[in-house]
């Protein structure tokens, strides 16, 4: 009988993090850019954010195997997440690992994983945008046209 009883608060857990991931991949798609200086050569490219979180984050670029070359493990990246046509906020990230990956259109990407440097001044700000993330994940409902307001 016990095999059958429902964890509830794990249950609850899985769902906010599958809200949260969701509303990232609409924001990161459709509202914040990500851009980033790679040192090789010192331009900026942009860069596409999966994922997020109070460590770090996790981001990709297109990818072919044969031209392009994998940033190495523990390099420093200098980020720039925008969220206007001209201000961002820096952040500093250090590369934990970079993976190949397909996607389901079957573009191939080199997604990276990296940990943000917390020393930096800006990452204050950033922290606030991540916790706000989190909160409305697990605070948010989904409009169905109710006319009358539950939570408020």
């Amino acid at each position: 009988m016990t095999d059958k009883v429902l964890d509830f608060v794990t249950k609850r857990k899985e769902n906010i993090e599958e809200k949260r991931r969701t509303f990232e991949r609409i924001l990161f798609s459709n509202f914040l850019g990500a851009y980033t200086v790679i040192k090789h050569n010192g331009g900026i490219y942009p860069v596409n954010l999966v994922d997020i979180s109070h460590d770090g984050c996790l981001f990709q670029i297109p990818w072919n195997f044969k031209e392009d070359q994998k940033l190495p493990t523990d390099s420093e990246l200098n980020m720039r997440i925008y969220f206007t046509k001209h201000s961002y906020i820096p952040a500093i990230l250090n590369i934990k690992y970079g993976k190949e990956h397909i996607d389901k259109d079957g573009t191939t990407y080199m997604q990276y994983g990296c940990e943000f440097d917390k020393s930096y001044p800006s990452f204050d700000a950033l922290e606030s945008f991540i916790k706000f993330l989190y909160s409305f994940a697990e605070h948010s409902s989904v409009d169905r046209g109710d006319t009358k307001v539950y939570f408020l």
